[in-house]
């Protein structure tokens, strides 16, 4: 029973994380694309309200105005939306979702004895330490280098280096798919904290001096501003890694890769490269920057690179054809698939101890085990590139009219 409600947990609560982190990395995209189209209001009457930028958009059959002041408004004489919600429920759903399953089954998911045998209590530990850490150095280098010339390039550099080095090392302590979720939960755990710790405290101290009518100091004002900006600019290049380390870690031909952290780190890179067209094409399309084609040029490069580089070795001319009998599948079956779905243990509610349940779920077993190469989880039972082999002859010629 533990087992089919922590599955149903799984499932709501992974539904809630993918709806409000659609909702956050929605409005972080639409406030990334609106500031780079905004151009200095010609309205006098604007420009004195303190209007630095407005642009003018039509949807769903109306038309918006957006304007942005280029330094705090003299008042706000209606309702104030924030934003913060969206990331706060993102990341508290995500944590949730990694806890039910990469840390509450942390012998199954979190660990492959393969990889390095360690206790559970020693695994969790460590992997909690990424996601803090993550954020403490990044924070830390950030404020060192905020008034630095060059602080973002640095920043940039540093943090590129410090990527590469945690998805070795997390390849080197977990299993492939938690190694992948975790550099995921890492750095989007980094991008909340920058809205928890410094964007939202930064524009709660700014509207407070506006609503209370007092006199305000402008450099502290301006210094929350620059920093919040700062931290969402870093956020969007955050944004597309991410998304990919959470959504990669369902493809065995990744995770299960001898040299996968080299490409969890060259796909989140390509990811940051494409991100940044996105964000200057906006600002070339108004003079304000070079075309941007040099990044997606790259980060396209290096997918195509990837395509390429792993793609499968020709079949050779010894490839075993011989039938298998169903016999010989439910051995293997009982062998490498029992101890997770059978009369004790139904993983995925799934059971396959009956000739009748093989049968059944003879696609799925195919897809899982042959296909994607995600079954057994870890590969915790041994099996063999020929007893997957068998399995695929099997299903492909009981599925033949």
């Amino acid at each position: 029973m533990e087992t089919y409600l922590l599955e149903w947990a799984q499932l709501l609560v992974r539904w809630l994380h993918v709806i409000v982190a659609i909702a956050w990395i929605g409005s972080s995209f639409y406030f990334v694309f609106l500031d780079s189209n905004l151009v200095p209001p010609q309205d006098p009457a604007l420009k004195d309200k303190g209007v630095g930028g407005e642009m003018w958009a039509v949807h769903g059959g109306g038309f918006y105005n957006p304007q942005k002041y280029a330094g705090a408004p003299g008042h706000i004489n209606s309702t104030l939306h924030w934003f913060y919600w969206e990331s706060y429920a993102t990341w508290l759903s995500g944590f949730a979702l990694f806890s039910m399953m990469y840390l509450w089954q942390a012998p199954t998911f979190l660990i492959d004895t393969s990889v390095l045998a360690w206790s559970p209590a020693a695994a969790i530990s460590t992997a909690l330490a990424f996601l803090v850490g993550f954020w403490l150095f990044y924070h830390t280098l950030c404020k060192a280098l905020f008034n630095h010339p060059q602080g973002q390039a640095w920043v940039g550099a540093v943090m590129l280096v410090l990527v590469a080095a945690l998805c070795w090392l997390a390849c080197q302590l977990f299993a492939g798919r938690a190694a992948f979720v975790l550099m995921g939960a890492t750095i989007a755990t980094t991008m909340t904290a920058n809205v928890f710790f410094c964007i939202i405290p930064g524009q709660r101290v700014v509207v407070k001096a506006l609503t209370s009518g007092q006199p305000h100091d402008e450099q502290a004002m301006a210094f929350y501003g620059l920093r919040g900006k700062q931290r969402s600019v870093h956020n969007t290049y955050f944004t597309l890694p991410v998304l990919f380390a959470m959504l990669a870690n369902h493809e065995g031909l990744l995770v299960s890769h001898p040299q996968r952290w080299v490409l969890l780190f060259l796909m989140m890179f390509a990811g940051a490269s494409i991100r940044q067209f996105f964000v200057q094409k906006h600002a070339w399309h108004l003079g304000k920057s070079a075309h941007p084609w040099p990044y997606a040029a790259v980060g396209v490069a290096v997918i195509i690179g990837l395509v390429v580089a792993l793609r499968p070795a020709p079949s050779s001319a010894d490839v075993n054809t011989a039938a298998v009998s169903f016999e010989e599948v439910q051995a293997i079956v009982n062998q490498r698939c029992i101890s997770c779905h059978g009369a004790q243990v139904q993983m995925k509610n799934l059971r396959l101890d009956s000739a009748e349940q093989i049968r059944v779920n003879a696609q799925n077993i195919y897809q899982q085990a042959v296909v994607l190469k995600q079954m057994p989880m870890n590969n915790a039972t041994g099996i063999t590139e020929p007893e997957r082999q068998a399995l695929g002859r099997w299903f492909l010629a009981a599925s033949k009219p």
